[in-house]
């Protein structure tokens, strides 16, 4: 049985946050979400996550990620890596493994082909340490090897003596162990170090005799933890690279790089095309065809094949295929475009259902709307929603036509192929095929404008 510990117990100091480290997210996944997916598709048996700062918050992120043989342990105090994979063992966590990864959860950019490599180098020996090379390795521990070119140890920058500092190949805190090997190695642990802690980089040396400890060797990009605020966007730079690459290599157009931003769960089809400053996060879908941007942002949203989307703000919302959207319109939580409807500019939508064909061109406010198929509402036309209280449905059947500037008073129901004068407040039911007008009577009083341009000149020529 093969099983992975992820340690996500600490609280991040450096990122002067509030929130635990882990839990800051990247490119629409958490810090730690990227680790666990990484792990997924090794259909490990157990997944272990040593929590500690926040707890229950990160926790509660690990358990939503959904993998397979998940379970969570404490860590309390936080006294170290090796005191953090102790705690697991304490807790029967790794009871039954016959080979464990251990790797941090600040680590998002590590990827699954990595891991397979780091498992594989271990080949018979003890353990395998995943490294890079760093031009500055300041502050990382250093692997020293043997003259075999097997690794002997790895010395924490603190403690490293100045030859040992000026070894460029660092450890990356990801190692693949044989797991009796490793319950014996964590039983020698001592806190006599600089940091007072556990250090899990030691068991290398109580592994290291007749070449028991391996190296697998990783591109630095690819190993980047997260100390700060700066690094956590640098990791993020190559992560969103990663992903546009990927989707580009599928098929998808995507104009600008630079000025597009894409969360990992996104799903983009070949032929679509991604215009610049757009940003797609969450569970997005766009199909086969379908135009969006520039300058959008949909969220947890669909877009269906051949639709155009621009300068648009959505957010769980699905585009039907061939439907217009833009530009600056709005469309919120609930709403539904059918095939071949319009949402125009300046329009905004809230859990409003828009039928086939039908047009909403500008200027609008649908809420709480079934709007039928071959519908028009003209230019501000507003579904007046809320009385205070509750907020109350408005209905129109297929066909109908509202004129521009109308306000329809909810709960209403307007009837298929009526018809709606411009510049109405309509407050009752409006039946099929009816033409409904409610506006004032207009007055109309003769030479009144000239008479007052005159007043306003007499008036003018007395204050002189």
């Amino acid at each position: 049985m093969i099983g992975a510990v992820v340690l996500a117990a600490g609280k991040g100091t450096r990122l002067r946050s509030s929130r635990a480290k882990v839990l800051h997210e990247v490119a629409g996944r958490s810090l730690l979400g990227w680790a666990l997916e990484a792990l997924r598709p090794l259909d490990l048996d157990r997944v272990v996550v040593v929590v500690g700062h926040q707890a229950d918050d990160v926790a509660a992120a690990a358990e939503a990620m959904d993998v397979p043989g998940l379970v969570t342990v404490l860590q309390e105090p936080q006294n170290g890596t090796g005191h953090a994979v102790r705690m697991a063992v304490e807790a029967g966590a790794l009871d039954g493994l016959d080979e464990v990864l251990v790797l941090p959860g600040d680590v998002p950019g590590i990827t699954t082909e990595t891991l397979v490599r780091l498992r594989a180098d271990r080949g018979d020996g003890a353990a395998s340490v995943l490294t890079t090379r760093l031009d500055d390795p300041a502050g990382y521990g250093r692997i020293v090897r043997d003259d075999d070119g097997n690794v002997s140890a790895i010395v924490e920058h603190r403690d490293a003596t100045d030859a040992q500092r000026a070894i460029d190949e660092v450890n990356t805190a990801m190692f693949a162990f044989r797991t009796p090997d490793l319950l014996d190695a964590l039983s020698s642990l001592t806190t006599d170090n600089a940091q007072g802690e556990e250090y899990l980089t030691d068991t290398v040396a109580a592994l290291s005799g007749d070449g028991g400890v391996r190296a697998t060797e990783a591109a630095p990009d690819e190993v980047s933890g997260v100390n700060d605020m700066a690094q956590l966007a640098e990791v993020e730079a190559v992560l969103r690279q990663r992903i546009l690459t990927r989707h580009m290599a599928a098929g998808v157009r995507i104009v600008d790089p630079a000025t597009t931003y894409v969360d990992a769960d996104v799903v983009i089809e070949a032929d679509a095309t991604v215009l610049p400053g757009t940003m797609l996060e969450g569970r997005t879908h766009i199909a086969a065809g379908a135009t969006v941007g520039p300058h959008s942002r949909l969220v947890d949203t669909v877009v269906g094949e051949g639709a155009t989307v621009t300068y648009t703000v959505a957010t769980e919302t699905r585009i039907g295929p061939e439907a217009t959207v833009g530009p600056y319109t709005h469309l919120r939580t609930g709403t539904v475009l059918e095939r071949g409807s319009k949402a125009g500019g300046f329009v905004e939508m809230k859990k409003a259902h828009i039928g086939e064909g039908s047009k909403v061109p500008h200027l609008s406010y649908v809420g709480d709307a079934e709007v039928g198929r071959g519908v028009n509402l003209g230019a501000g036309t507003i579904t007046v929603n809320y009385d205070g209280f509750e907020k109350h449905t408005t209905t129109i059947g297929d066909g109908a036509f509202v004129g521009s500037d109308s306000m329809l008073v909810a709960p209403i129901d307007i009837g298929t192929g009526a018809f709606v004068g411009a510049g109405s407040t309509i407050t009752t039911d409006v039946p099929a095929d009816a033409l409904v007008v409610e506006r004032a009577q207009p007055r109309i009083i003769d030479g009144w404008a000239a008479r007052r341009r005159a007043r306003h000149e007499r008036d003018h020529e007395r204050e002189e």
